[in-house]
């Protein structure tokens, strides 16, 4: 849930990026604490795992304004995404006010995918949460790669696996070029906004 502090006139909101091992949640965070830095307060801070990461840093949207004269300052977290780290997951996950499904585009990933969202809604789950309620935007990851050696699903099959019933936003995209990754966090940053004025009960 949303932290507000009143004293500081600020609004405090988490964002996750969730998905498979090597899907690109990393590639997203770096590009975006790389580009948009008038918006990154402070520096980004990696806790390595062995063989995955989890990263975080403060991000303050300057675009979408003050709510109720307060400052909306968001924390954009990654989780790691192999098997053997679903702790790990479930403890980056905690307090999570929107979420950003990093989906690989890799043919050869498709069961991964599927198997990263059903530990997604698993874990949100434990933490009474819906998957179906809470603000979450999908990126379909690695677009750019489509070379002769590597097969990509198309839109279509992955929305078919991942998006079906959730119909949630969802954004083609690149972590690498950078292709899609603002329109996916603005996206899920427009969602957290409805969702923090319906839970604090505050105006537009």
């Amino acid at each position: 849930m949303a932290i507000v502090n009143l004293k500081k006139r600020q609004i405090e909101c988490k964002i996750v990026y969730y998905g498979p091992g090597r899907c690109g949640k990393t590639t997203n965070l770096e590009y975006i604490h790389k580009v948009f830095k008038k918006q990154v307060k402070g520096d980004m801070v990696s806790i390595n795992t062995d063989g995955d990461r989890t990263l975080f840093f403060d991000f303050l949207p300057l675009e979408l304004g003050k709510l109720n004269g307060c400052d909306v300052r968001v924390q954009l977290y990654t989780v790691p995404g192999q098997v053997r780290y679903e702790s790990t997951r479930k403890l980056v996950l905690r307090g999570a006010d929107g979420i950003i499904f990093v989906a690989d585009s890799l043919e050869v990933r498709r069961e991964k995918n599927m198997l990263a969202l059903k530990d997604l809604h698993q874990n949100l789950k434990e933490y009474n949460l819906s998957i179906f309620k809470v603000p979450l935007v999908i990126q379909f990851n690695k677009r750019d790669l489509s070379d002769a050696n590597i097969t990509l699903m198309s839109i279509e099959q992955m929305q078919h696996d991942l998006n079906r019933q959730l119909k949630a936003p969802c954004f083609p995209g690149s972590a690498l070029t950078g292709k899609g990754v603002g329109n996916t966090l603005n996206a899920c940053l427009k969602l957290l906004l409805k969702s923090i004025q319906k839970e604090l009960n505050l105006g537009g």
